[in-house]
């Protein structure tokens, strides 16, 4: 299994431009967001316990985090556990506000995401490795922190393995 470090170097190759990192600050969340949603009304029981996709696909994600870095996983678990309780809020509503939150949101999400990589000039990184799905996420946090000052020598190691980063051009 790569390390957080190599996972979040590779994903970063992608990211390198500040707007295109500025755009998944929104992007990103809407779309874990809108996944959360529209998975969460879906729902099946068994031994008594009602579970939904949106559930058993964030325990997944989860559970790698926690693999990659105990501090991340914790971040994670935290916004994810929000994304899962605006999912079932929203699958509690009526069938039109479900899904135009959730279609509305990935939509929007997808969006920014592709704006950003037009100023990147460089395709997702998921496009050639799935893994970047389930990375992007992460990524954001990981910016978000750097941001704050935290974690600098991750943030390092990163910047030695993809580049540094480029302003506006």
């Amino acid at each position: 299994m790569k390390t957080i470090t190599e996972q979040l170097s590779k994903y970063a190759e992608y990211h390198r431009d500040t707007r295109n990192i500025a755009t998944h600050f929104i992007g990103i969340p809407m779309i874990v967001a809108a996944v959360a949603i529209l998975l969460s009304r879906p729902a099946f029981s068994a031994g008594g316990i009602t579970l939904s996709a949106a559930t058993v696909l964030t325990a997944a994600a989860l559970a790698y985090y926690f693999m990659l870095d105990i501090g991340f996983g914790l971040i994670m678990a935290a916004l994810m556990g929000a994304a899962l309780w605006l999912g079932q809020w929203s699958a509690a509503q009526d069938t039109a506000t479900w899904l135009a939150l959730g279609v509305g949101g990935f939509v929007v999400g997808w969006i920014f995401q592709f704006v950003g990589h037009y100023y990147e000039g460089r395709k997702p990184a998921f496009v050639d490795d799935l893994s970047g799905l389930i990375i992007g996420p992460l990524f954001v946090v990981a910016e978000l922190l750097f941001l704050l000052g935290l974690r600098k020598d991750l943030e390092a190691d990163i910047v030695r393995r993809a580049g540094a980063m480029r302003s506006a051009r």
